[in-house]
């Protein structure tokens, strides 16, 4: 990166630029930056991990560019080089001509610079585009990178909007639209186990569909390990936009020293089902069904169903059943 000195004037545009990225979103952060830099017009680009493509997400000064258009310029050997190094590229510089002669110059647009956007942690999310119908200063390519992590955030289409006190620390998360698409839930490692299972794309619609704002209980996956579930509402993809719902988990050992079939009796007495029907359900005899729930009482301190059913909801105890 070049070096550049930051006058106060700068340095307070900088800062500013990343208080608005939190508060106001696209439009406050360029708002601050053209307090240093003269912007007419920009277009964030998000790029979509999930189907690989870029899409326009807001723009001022001038119409969006098209999707087409968006994929035109990933294509670019310029753009290439942009990600390698991670640097702006001017338009109108080598290899961007053709781009520049058919998406901005017919517009009267005379300067413009396009850069990669990447969170601090390394991962690419999209890019700005910055426009003037007169040179922009030197200084320009130098500004942007700097700020180029905290704008990064705007375009991160992984993001998912979701009550941070919801999920408490040590679990693996995946995220789904309501059609069924995975996305991967920022600040939270991905759980390989849950993006493994394709049923767990179903289970997600169905929570979404249903009027539950969360949802607790015990998988065994596909190994035989146990993990504690949590199930939140949430919004994806950009500012929560695409209703969906974010799926966690964090391997566990049966609580309270429960064997499996006792789980699944007692997540039978939950959904208020008597012994007879839970006997037949899980083809035991209704004499076996009474010895389970027994143990199960005697385990968790309850003396009755209701107790029993109350605390297994309030725990998280019944078993996940997929769909």
């Amino acid at each position: 990166m070049d070096e550049i000195s930051l006058s106060a004037r700068h340095l307070h545009a900088v800062a500013e630029l990343g208080f608005q990225v939190a508060r106001q979103g696209a439009h406050g952060a360029m708002t601050a930056l053209r307090e240093v830099i003269p912007v007419e017009a920009y277009e964030f680009v998000a790029f979509d991990p999930a189907t690989g493509r870029h899409r326009s997400l807001v723009s001022s000064g001038h119409a969006r560019v098209d999707e087409d258009a968006a994929e035109e310029y990933a294509r670019l050997d310029a753009y290439r080089r942009a990600m390698s190094l991670r640097v702006p590229v001017v338009m109108g510089s080598p290899g961007t001509e053709r781009y520049f002669r058919r998406h901005l110059e017919p517009y009267g647009w005379r300067a413009g610079i396009t850069t990669p956007l990447f969170l601090s942690g390394g991962r690419y999310t999209g890019l700005l585009h910055i426009t003037s119908r007169a040179d922009l200063p030197p200084e320009t390519g130098p500004v942007v990178s700097a700020v180029s992590p905290a704008l990064a955030h705007l375009t991160d289409l992984t993001r998912c909007v979701i009550d941070p006190l919801g999920l408490p620390p040590g679990f693996h998360a995946v995220a789904f639209e309501r059609g069924g698409r995975r996305r991967d839930v920022a600040g939270w490692p991905l759980s390989e186990v849950l993006a493994a299972e394709p049923a767990m794309a179903e289970l997600a619609r169905e929570f979404i569909d249903s009027r539950e704002l969360s949802r607790r209980g015990l998988w065994q996956d596909g190994a035989g390990r146990w993990r504690e579930v949590r199930l939140h509402r949430a919004g994806v993809g950009f500012h929560g936009s695409i209703q969906g719902a974010v799926i966690a988990e964090r391997p566990c050992e049966p609580p309270y020293d429960l064997t499996a079939r006792e789980i699944e009796v007692l997540t039978r007495v939950a959904q208020g089902d008597s012994n007879p029907q839970i006997a037949a359900a899980l083809v035991l005899s209704v004499r076996t069904v009474t010895t389970h729930l027994e143990h199960i009482f005697a385990k968790l301190g309850c003396d009755s169903r209701t107790r029993l059913t109350t605390k297994v909801i309030a725990e998280g105890l019944c078993r996940l059943i997929l769909p």
